[in-house]
């Protein structure tokens, strides 16, 4: 059987997403992670007034109970979600959930890999079922994998490239069983990639050990677009220089070099306890008819969507606050996990 990731911007039949709903790791940030939330759900499924019709995609929805079913339905209400009653640890479901794959007769299945809190950082309960349950309540074929993988690390253009970091995947956190060759051998086989082209590392204080959606992510065939540095003060100017200058060497699975796109990042961007943060601009989602920015307040904020905008001219660019998200140490990409139709 011939398998293969599509791309993002291909169309979706749908999104799964799990509504923030825990107060013992959110605190104080719950509200405003909701309100986010809320904001990035309106945006996905984006309504049209002037037709009367949704021209996003509908979105699945987990709850881990009913208090909080009632209360995103409250947030969302008149929105086309279904709900699903699934427990989880936290809304990650980017490396939570299953990644969903094609194949040749166009058939979409759900497939699950183990997972183990990225690296046993932050082991929740639930969070090691959340895959199996998704793909149970999405009816769809179910194929089980015995390693580790979490779908923020893996980002393709839908033909065979794959773009990852060795900081993740090399990890001896995940799989320390596996060399670089043997996890080559099972990105092909499992989803259906042909080359791999391996960067290094990721962003300062990212708990994901450098998932490549907060670095790099194609635009097109043979088009990327990451962020570049402010200069040698900047924390992640060592990361990011390395990365445009591996990308410029790179050639996809056609053996075409890859174009480049780069955008500021978007500075220093400081949690409540004043710490940086993993904050990116290319940690988007592409949903069906919008591309949605996570936006930090900062002053680069307007500059890095309207440029992602230029990239994208057959959906609209929005930027929208993920601030509070980004508390929990992720943005919109980390917390979707799209179904190709």
């Amino acid at each position: 059987m011939t398998l293969n990731q599509p791309a993002e911007w291909e169309k979706h039949q749908a999104v799964w997403l799990a509504w923030p709903s825990h107060e013992n790791l959110w605190g104080d940030t719950l509200i405003p992670v909701q309100k986010e939330f809320s904001a990035l759900c309106r945006a996905i499924c984006d309504f049209d007034s002037n037709s009367n019709r949704f021209m996003g995609e509908p979105i699945h929805l987990l709850v881990p109970h009913e208090k909080a079913k009632s209360e995103a339905q409250r947030s969302l209400e008149g929105l086309p979600i279904t709900y699903h009653l699934i427990p989880f640890g936290d809304i990650w479901l980017r490396d939570t959930a299953p990644i969903f794959l094609r194949d040749q007769n166009e058939e979409i299945s759900a497939h699950c890999f183990k997972f183990n809190g990225w690296g046993e950082k932050y082991i929740l309960p639930f969070d090691g079922e959340v895959s199996q349950q998704i793909a149970k309540n999405s009816l769809l074929k179910t194929v089980n994998k015995n390693w580790i993988l979490e779908g923020g690390s893996v980002e393709t253009d839908g033909l065979g490239t794959c773009i990852t970091t060795k900081q993740c995947l090399l990890n001896p956190n995940r799989n320390p069983n596996l060399t670089l060759e043997q996890i080559e051998k099972k990105l092909k086989s499992d989803l259906g990639f042909k080359k791999i082209l391996w960067l290094q590392d990721g962003l300062l204080n990212d708990h994901t050990d450098g998932h490549i959606d907060t670095l790099v992510r194609f635009i097109d065939h043979k088009k990327v677009i990451c962020m570049h540095s402010h200069g040698t003060n900047d924390p992640n100017h060592e990361a990011l220089t390395q990365i445009i200058n591996d990308l410029k060497r790179f050639k996809d699975a056609n053996e075409s070099p890859l174009e480049i796109t780069e955008i500021p990042n978007p500075g220093t961007v400081l949690n409540s306890e004043n710490e940086i943060m993993p904050a990116s601009y290319v940690n988007f989602y592409i949903s069906n008819s919008k591309v949605i920015v996570p936006t930090y307040g900062t002053k680069y904020d307007q500059q890095a969507v309207s440029m992602i905008s230029k990239c994208f001219p057959t959906h609209d660019t929005v930027g929208l606050s993920a601030i509070s998200l980004l508390e929990g140490g992720g943005s919109f990409h980390c917390i979707t996990q799209q179904v190709p139709l």
